[in-house]
């Protein structure tokens, strides 16, 4: 993931085709330790392919996918300046497992203790 991550960050930088060293120089500039069979893995998938379109279509399978919880309805847009709509239910469950969090009495120790 940090390696797409610091691709992404090269990209948003203005760099249009970050390489292999360009990448090592992000991760060593944060102290993460370079994983070159990553790094290569990742190049390699992304070659002959347009960043952008891979996002794009990432996002379609990301939305066909179910995740078993309360519905939640994400506005689809580039500048991401909606805001999620959540569906009354789903905000009654969030609500009734907050409640159940805060009735621990304790049993979980703060981040403070």
């Amino acid at each position: 993931m940090k390696v797409v991550a610091a691709f992404l960050l090269a990209k948003l930088g203005g760099n249009e085709n970050p390489s292999v060293a360009d990448v090592k120089k992000i991760l060593e500039s944060v102290g993460a330790e370079i994983e070159q069979e990553k790094i290569d893995l990742f190049f390699s998938l992304i070659k002959d392919h347009d960043v952008t379109e891979l996002i794009a279509v990432g996002r379609e399978k990301m939305a066909a996918l179910s995740s078993g919880g309360p519905a939640v309805a994400v506005a689809a847009g580039g500048g991401g300046g909606a805001a999620p709509v959540v569906e009354p239910a789903a905000a009654e469950a969030k609500k009734e497992e907050e409640k159940e969090e805060s009735e621990d009495d304790g049993a979980m120790m703060s981040l403070f203790d």
